[in-house]
């Protein structure tokens, strides 16, 4: 197989992003920033590039333009390669007038943009994961097993499965049944052959992770004889497994669906582990973004432990304590970050328009001397003043305040927000 030539990606940009709110109240899922530096959408692109697939194609229809911006400057090619990284956003056709309905009818209606490429594999991804795989070992399995359609899968308990599509195969690797997120009742025979690794844990049940490989002309076969199936996991795929000869590929590693508040906050916490399960430091595989020629953090007579801090940021006489510090990240003295993804900013407070081509947000962005923060969630460009204290001490589940949120227990500042001084939350 020559997977640069034979191979495309179609990454799925996702919906509204609702159980992500307020992170993509101005944003596409996969353009919510990762690890202080990354966006959702390098993960799947970085991986693609990593497998040797240089043809990618991003499909999106809610709040693209940042995620645009994004991709247009982080993933430029040289004229000498044929690689690229293309949006394919939702639009009006002769044949339809609505957006994209689910992830199938987001591929159907993107196909003709597609198939003006050679291909004979097309590989199906989601834009809100992190995981490292080698897709060129699926796309060998694919072919070893001479399926028509290969199923990335990870086994999971039986405690977790019905938060899944759960798949039982067979001794062949062939998947026979495919059930829905079903109840804990239901699980009796849905368990599948695992590695004894795995059986240890038990981890015997196979649930979808969403990643798919498709020989092209069934792929197009499918969709054309089920236009009214809009997504994959609820009908393409069951018809599949019914009709034609469906692998599952089981992947063992760290995997992660960013789809919530807390599934975000908890990825973004085992980043700053001794020991992470999700290794941003592979040379072998490094995670792309887009270079912006920051100078070094600058860390002065401060206290940080296990905590990931990105370049440009600065950090005054102050504890950092097991949180992520994203890009010109601003954090005044005598301050106490704990348990907290700090986002950044697009510029620093000291910065008059005078000296920004495009400034988003409050003047003076960052954290204010004599504040206390733990358990939260900074996205981006937020001003918090002096002597705040933003923590949960209530255990509070679910709330809504005036310029913040609290989504499983987290305490959530939106984009572009400012706290006043003295402010508690």
């Amino acid at each position: 197989m020559n997977i640069s030539k034979d191979v495309i990606s179609v990454i799925l940009g996702g919906g509204a992003g609702t159980r992500l709110y307020p992170l993509t109240k101005l944003r596409a899922k996969p353009a919510v920033p990762l690890a202080g530096r990354y966006r959702l959408i390098d993960v799947p692109i970085s991986t693609s590039l990593n497998s040797g697939i240089e043809r990618i194609f991003v499909l999106t229809q809610f709040n693209s333009a940042s995620l645009n911006r994004h991709i247009a400057r982080a993933y430029r090619f040289d004229r000498f390669s044929n690689g690229f990284v293309t949006m394919l956003a939702a639009e009006q056709t002769p044949a339809s007038k609505d957006w994209f309905q689910g992830t199938a009818d987001a591929v159907r209606r993107s196909l003709d943009h597609m198939e003006g490429y050679r291909h004979k594999q097309v590989l199906i991804l989601s834009g809100d994961q992190l995981y490292s795989m080698d897709y060129s070992k699926m796309l060998a399995h694919h072919q070893e097993t001479n399926a028509d359609i290969t199923i990335g899968t990870i086994p999971v308990t039986a405690e977790k499965a019905p938060s899944f599509g759960i798949l039982k195969t067979n001794e062949d690797q062939i998947i026979t049944e495919f059930s829905e997120k079903p109840a804990p009742d239901e699980l009796e025979g849905k368990n599948s052959p695992v590695s004894a690794e795995m059986e240890a844990q038990d981890r015997i049940y196979l649930a979808s992770m969403g990643i798919y490989i498709f020989e092209a002309g069934l792929l197009r076969e499918m969709l054309d004889a089920y236009p009214n199936d809009h997504d994959f996991g609820h009908g393409i795929i069951p018809r599949a497994i019914d009709a034609h000869r469906v692998a599952s590929y089981p992947f063992s590693g760290y995997w992660s669906d960013i789809g919530t508040i807390e599934s975000f906050f908890e990825a973004n916490m085992m980043l700053t582990k001794d020991q992470p399960d999700f290794d941003l430091y592979d040379p072998d595989r490094p995670l792309y973004t887009n270079a912006r020629m920051l100078p070094p953090a600058k860390v002065q007579s401060s206290y940080v432990q296990n905590s990931l801090i990105a370049e440009g940021s600065i950090v005054i006489n102050s504890q950092i304590t097991k949180s992520v510090v994203g890009i010109r990240s601003y954090i005044g003295e005598d301050t106490k970050v704990s348990n907290t993804v700090l986002m950044g900013a697009d510029h620093y407070p000291w910065q008059t328009d005078a000296g920004l081509g495009r400034r988003e947000g409050p003047a003076r962005p960052g954290i204010g001397e004599g504040s206390n923060i733990e358990g939260a969630i900074i996205d981006k460009n937020v001003s918090i003043g002096k002597n705040c204290i933003i923590k949960n001490r209530e255990n509070v589940d679910e709330a809504e305040g005036e310029n913040y949120m609290i989504r499983d227990g987290i305490v959530v500042i939106p984009k572009n927000a400012v706290i006043p001084d003295g402010t508690i939350i």
